[in-house]
């Protein structure tokens, strides 16, 4: 309650100055797509709010070292990007841009996410912040050092994953899921700690897998979706028209990081390609056994779901 009585006393001082100065953490360097995203977000909201709302943005989790749920809950920041199926406390619900194969195309992908969207905001709400917008990642591929055309070919497998239904996914395949820090995974590579990764084209790109792995398979395995906050008490300290002026700004970039999201992906299998690593599509073979695996995970994962997340699924197959 003290932290919090703080808080609110630092944000009636600011006020009392006629503006109001936000810091933004993101989670990935600075060249990430996502981070670029942040900045361009940070400068319509100065626009927008005719220079009251000043949001400067740290890259590369240089505010956040532990959950980012909890650091705005509790004011450590007032605002920040999350990697929303890796985050703590997001419960199932935080985990559906994450189940294997549900989003088979960025236009699937955005459409589960307006679905998902008050599901997302509620969950948001429980943690004392508000959901801003959230952009997806191009979809996850798997890398590794052979060609993966069968299910037999995840025998033996070392795969980094990023949250339970990947870890699930890899292991029900026939592999092993290691759990470890993005930060980590190049040097495990290396040392053969992993010897595969499910992630985006983007991060093979800004990780340089083609120096440790020669393979990028396109399965599609998920869209995830990266999201952006601010702590309740800070969003109600704003003015009507400062609210206004970044819900204006979160609706725009959040339109154009999805067509970024897009190109990004694009420009990201060409460069794995140039470098030297072999991109390739998903046999028929293969993807309808992974289907077979999303259809027995799906179904593991709503077993015990709440109404809320069961209706999700209902309106995104009609």
């Amino acid at each position: 309650m003290l932290k919090q009585s703080l808080l609110i006393t630092g944000l009636a001082a600011t006020l009392l100055a006629g503006n109001i100065k936000m810091d933004l953490n993101a989670k990935y360097g600075a060249n990430n797509f996502h981070t670029k995203g942040a900045e361009k977000f940070a400068t319509l909201v100065n626009d927008y709010s005719k220079g009251s709302v000043d949001i400067t943005v740290h890259a590369g989790s240089s505010l956040i070292k532990g959950n980012p749920l909890k650091a705005v809950k509790d004011g450590t920041v007032a605002m920040t990007d999350m990697f929303i199926p890796f985050t703590s406390g997001g419960g199932k619900v935080f985990g559906i841009s994450a189940l294997p194969f549900i989003a088979q195309s960025y236009d699937d992908a955005y459409r589960l996410y307006q679905i998902s969207k008050p599901a997302y905001e509620k969950t948001a709400k429980k943690w004392n912040q508000k959901l801003l917008y959230s952009v997806t990642w191009p979809p996850s591929g798997f890398y590794s050092n052979k060609s993966m055309t069968s299910i037999s070919d995840f025998k033996g497998a070392k795969t980094r994953t990023y949250d339970k239904n990947s870890a699930a996914f890899v292991n029900q395949a026939g592999g092993n899921a290691v759990a470890l820090p993005w930060g980590e995974v190049y040097s495990s590579l290396r040392t053969g700690m992993v010897n595969s990764v499910i992630t985006s084209s983007a991060s093979g790109k800004d990780g340089k897998f083609w120096e440790v792995l020669s393979n990028y398979t396109k399965i599609n395995y998920a869209y995830p979706l990266q999201a952006v906050t601010i702590n309740l008490d800070y969003w109600k300290s704003l003015t009507k028209e400062q609210q206004k002026a970044m819900l204006k700004a979160a609706s725009e970039i959040e339109k154009i990081q999805w067509a970024i999201s897009k190109e990004e992906n694009k420009i990201a299998l060409e460069t794995l390609s140039k470098n030297g690593m072999s991109v390739t599509e998903a046999s028929p073979e293969l993807k309808a056994e992974l289907d077979k695996i999303a259809d027995d995970l799906l179904e593991k994962y709503l077993d015990g779901a709440n109404s809320q997340i069961k209706n999700i699924f209902k309106e995104y197959r009609k």
